[in-house]
């Protein structure tokens, strides 16, 4: 029950993330676009490093203990490209990053076109609860199978959320002057994170008898998922607001931190 509590602790902490993240927006009062690039930089690297170095990885290992070595990384490597596959799915029918990647600087700057900045701040809501679904059943699944782990996808996740966030409460309140709409607005897509966590505990406990293959399946497509946010909308909204070196320099600290992180936990877990 102990694992239960932490894991769903990091996936409630995960979701608040978002609605902090807003809080930038609102008392920090960044007046630039330069800083939403290295959030989104910073977040990118983060999820690279992740998804490749820990996640897959671990998919791997838990594959080949049960279906050999040359099964094993087959169906890791079918279920990342499958984890693609069903974000590219989401992404088309839900965009996701175009709204953060549309804004420009003097709308963040100042309250031209209210109507259109709040469509896009509450578009941007509703995309990103529903991304943040399967992102709490993530931060879950691995917690429960390696507390390191879970921490460590938690940390992504969180610096994930806090420029999601910003994409979400800079527009609703340069529309509509309300820091407790942006607020309040961002923290509930936030939420669903937690959400996600409970659907996943009660399939765990009721569904699934044996969830070793499992967790190394899950595993492979989360890697692919988090591989697919970072290339396909983190990467391009950040170039959108900042010059290209900027964002590589931002997307490698993203990795050494992540890393940094990484090697940390191993020694105090």
């Amino acid at each position: 029950m102990s694992d239960i509590m932490f894991a769903l602790m990091l996936t409630l902490i995960a979701g608040v993330a978002t609605g902090a993240g807003s809080l930038v927006v609102l008392f920090a009062k960044i007046k630039n676009a330069k800083f939403l690039s290295i959030c989104l930089s910073f977040a990118a690297g983060v999820m690279l490093y992740v998804a490749f170095a820990e996640i897959l990885l671990e998919a791997f290992e838990d594959l080949k203990d049960g279906f050999g070595d040359g099964m094993g990384y087959l169906i890791a490597t079918l279920a990342f490209f499958v984890g693609i596959l069903i974000m590219a799915a989401i992404d088309k029918f839900i965009p996701h990053g175009d709204e953060v990647a549309e804004l420009n600087q003097s709308d963040l700057l100042d309250g031209k076109n209210e109507k259109e900045l709040k469509r896009t701040g509450i578009m941007s809501a509703i995309a990103i609860a529903v991304h943040n679904f399967p992102e709490g059943i993530i931060v879950f699944i691995a917690a429960v199978h390696d507390p390191a782990m879970g921490i460590a996808i938690a940390l992504a996740i969180i610096i994930h959320n806090i420029p999601e966030a910003i994409a979400m409460a800079a527009p609703i309140y340069y529309a509509t002057g309300s820091k407790a709409k942006a607020f309040l607005i961002s923290l509930g897509a936030g939420l669903v994170q937690p959400l996600g966590a409970l659907v996943a505990w009660f399939f765990l406990q009721n569904v699934f008898e044996s969830i070793e293959n499992l967790f190394g399946i899950i595993f492979a497509i989360v890697a692919g998922i988090m591989v697919f946010v970072a290339v396909h909308q983190l990467l391009p909204a950040a170039h959108k607001f900042g010059k290209h070196h900027l964002v590589m320099k931002w997307l490698f600290a993203g990795m050494a931190v992540m890393a940094a992180s990484i090697v940390a936990l191993e020694f105090v877990l």
